[in-house]
């Protein structure tokens, strides 16, 4: 899963996180291995402002998922405090904790200013280097050194360093640097064939990666049947509309969804922009699934799932598992899905 921890209407910020740690024991006890938090401020629809705190709470409530942040945006922070909270959180979990970054900020520009206000740090287009110089304080291969400068506590084994990224300009950056690969189809699905193609074309094997390793994350909704997953669906249509009149609350349930103030073409185009997503019944997302992970030549995917009822949102990833686990052989000559839970 790739997680938002994303606020209901009728819920409060509290209940929100106390249904996340749920949400990662269930997934967890279904067989899910992959479980990341994504950085985002300023937006009360999403309480993952602090990845690297969720990344312990949930590691702590759990004992076989991988769990980390995908992603740290590193412009809102300095490389050293990064890898002095994830080499910490590596020491507590050893061999399960994994940092993304990226090169967003992760919010709109007066947040991003209020976040790194003074802080003389290095924007976008010192990614790289910026990567660099946590890979450095970790203490992993191909770090920058940064001289008599070291992170403490330096786990035993440094967490694994993924390159988030939504084209192929960063698809390049991580297949440069031999690191695997997090690409964005959840928000940026015209660029996934291209920017993992662009990262398999690159890669250079180092120290972290013998071959490349790529993840697409997508938003995945998977009801009973197909129309179960269109209705539950109704609320990240209506968050996609909301968007463009600057209203950031609370996500709708499809009920109230029906009673937002949106033209029936205002609808069709937001079910619209959502149709390159993985939402069906278990056979429909299965197959949807699979072509993806054929046609992207990604080696895992993670999903994304923004549902109303938190009962309903659970179902939906016990129906993804089963999907894959109890459904029908795969389909020839497609690779073998790897889905996680993030």
């Amino acid at each position: 899963m790739l997680d938002i921890a994303p606020v209901m209407s009728g819920t409060s910020p509290s209940t929100t996180l106390r249904n996340t740690l749920d949400l990662a024991r269930q997934t967890e006890a279904l067989g899910y291995h992959r479980y990341w938090l994504a950085e985002h401020h300023n937006t009360p629809s999403i309480a993952s402002s602090s990845p690297a705190v969720l990344v312990g709470q949930i590691a702590a409530a759990t004992s076989t998922l991988r769990v980390g942040a995908g992603g740290v945006m590193l412009p809102n922070h300095q490389p050293l405090v990064v890898a002095e909270q994830f080499g910490t959180l590596a020491s507590f979990h050893p061999g399960r904790i994994d940092l993304g970054l990226g090169r967003a900020a992760g919010t709109d520009p007066f947040t991003a200013q209020a976040l790194q206000r003074g802080s003389g740090q290095p924007r976008g287009d010192n990614f790289g280097a910026q990567i660099s110089e946590v890979l450095g304080f970790l203490g992993s291969p191909g770090g920058r050194p940064r001289g008599p400068v070291a992170a403490y506590p330096q786990a035993e084994t440094p967490p694994p360093v993924w390159v988030l990224g939504s084209s192929p300009n960063g698809a390049r950056l991580a297949a440069e640097l031999g690191l695997p690969f997090a690409t964005a189809h959840h928000f940026s699905p015209q660029n996934t064939v291209s920017a993992v193609t662009a990262y398999r074309r690159a890669f250079r094997p180092t120290g972290h990666l013998a071959a490349p390793y790529a993840v697409v994350a997508a938003v995945v909704i998977v009801g009973e049947d197909d129309a179960q997953a269109l209705r539950l669906a109704s609320s990240v249509e209506i968050a996609h509309l909301e968007l463009f009149t600057g209203n950031l609350g609370p996500y709708l349930s499809p009920e109230e969804a029906d009673r937002a103030p949106y033209s029936p073409q205002q609808r069709q185009i937001a079910r619209e922009s959502f149709a390159p997503q993985l939402i069906g019944g278990p056979e429909t997302v299965r197959r949807r699934a699979l072509e993806l992970l054929a046609a992207s030549g990604a080696d895992e995917l993670m999903a994304l799932t923004i549902v109303h009822d938190h009962a309903a949102r659970v179902r939906s990833y016990e129906l993804l598992a089963q999907a894959f686990t109890g459904g029908p052989a795969a389909v020839p000559n497609q690779p073998a899905a790897t889905v996680s839970a993030g």
